[in-house]
């Protein structure tokens, strides 16, 4: 039987299963073959906009419009609410969503009010990303309809309270009075199974579907994530409160040192952190070394590098079979 969950019904797809936003990889590739997978797929506006800097919303509107032309089945916009080097223009792509009719749309970074105001009002769904209970509390008032609650496991940035999934899941389910999903370190059924039992309504995975044959980055870096394991991730910026979780490589650790020798500058990392670094590596030279780039640590559960369809099945199948059986786990004692 299908996992059919307030999720699935809320988002119209067949699993229980998102594609996080994710910098260099949500494109409409691995937004439709997410969703033609029957997971919710995500376009990340900010990186599309930034890829072209003479018509940044046009590039966005090219981009919802390429992924309606690739699937049938239902996609969203990942809206990160930070004006990165001044360059986003955050009206601007809520505009566009709201014109090209996209119908839900993964909000992250700074208080969304504003942007669920807008969001709601055109009729789209608005799930709000954030590491902690008092922040997901806070989107819940300003009229949120998910929560995407990440907990330290995850790659990019995990905030400042260093929470694990353990603790934020079902503290969640007891003080949220609207649906979550799990979020962070999700790879596999057996996750998705704890996170149904934990109270989330599905699972959230970035890094996992970087290692899919349909990402859109270059074969060395889904390599990295397949050779690696649990240990290989780390964080930087931590000195300037912005702490990341990324690939651990010797660029990483020049950060580091930096950041002893340099505490709270971002020009004395900037050069080494910057955004085009990162893309190079995935689009250009399939170099995992050559940059500071973000992942979680789920790379310790990744094996191998599937469809997104082989992917989904996959742990929809486990997390079925792992539910259907659980009464078998406990012994019942003899009276």
């Amino acid at each position: 039987m299908p996992l059919r969950t307030v999720l699935t019904e809320m988002l119209k797809i067949q699993h229980p299963i998102v594609q996080g936003g994710m910098h260099h990889v949500g494109d409409a590739q691995m937004a439709s073959a997410v969703s033609n997978a029957g997971g919710l797929g995500v376009i990340t506006s900010i990186t599309i906009t930034m890829s072209d800097p003479k018509d940044p919303l046009g590039a966005l509107r090219r981009e919802i419009r390429k992924c309606a032309s690739m699937t049938d089945k239902p996609f969203g916009v990942n809206l990160t609410l930070l004006p990165v080097g001044g360059k986003v223009d955050i009206e601007g792509i809520i505009r566009v969503i709201i014109e090209e009719k996209v119908p839900v749309v993964e909000t992250a970074g700074r208080n969304p009010g504003k942007a669920i105001g807008a969001l709601k009002k055109a009729g789209i769904i608005v799930m709000h990303k954030c590491t902690s209970i008092r922040h997901a509390l806070t989107a819940q008032r300003q009229g949120a309809d998910v929560i995407s609650m990440d907990g330290w496991d995850c790659g990019g940035h995990p905030g400042e309270d260093d929470v694990g999934n353990w603790v934020l899941l079902p503290k969640a389910a007891r003080k949220l009075k609207i649906p979550f999903v799990a979020s962070g370190g999700c790879a596999d059924g057996k996750q998705l199974a704890a996170s149904l039992a934990l109270g989330a309504v599905g699972m959230n995975m970035g890094t996992r579907f970087m290692a899919t044959k349909e990402a859109p980055i270059k074969d060395g870096i889904k390599q990295a994530l397949v050779d690696a394991d649990e240990r290989s991730t780390t964080h930087v910026l931590r000195s300037l409160k912005n702490t990341e979780r990324v690939f651990k490589n010797p660029i990483v650790r020049k950060v580091q040192e930096l950041e002893k020798q340099f505490p709270g500058d971002i020009s004395a990392v900037y050069p080494l952190i910057k955004g085009d670094n990162y893309k190079h590596s995935f689009q250009v030279t399939g170099n995992a070394q050559d940059s500071v780039w973000s992942c979680g640590q789920s790379i310790g559960l990744i094996e191998d590098i599937p469809t997104c369809d082989e992917l989904i099945k996959s742990i929809v199948g486990e997390a079925e079979a792992i539910l259907s059986r659980s009464s078998s786990y406990i012994i019942s004692a003899k009276l």
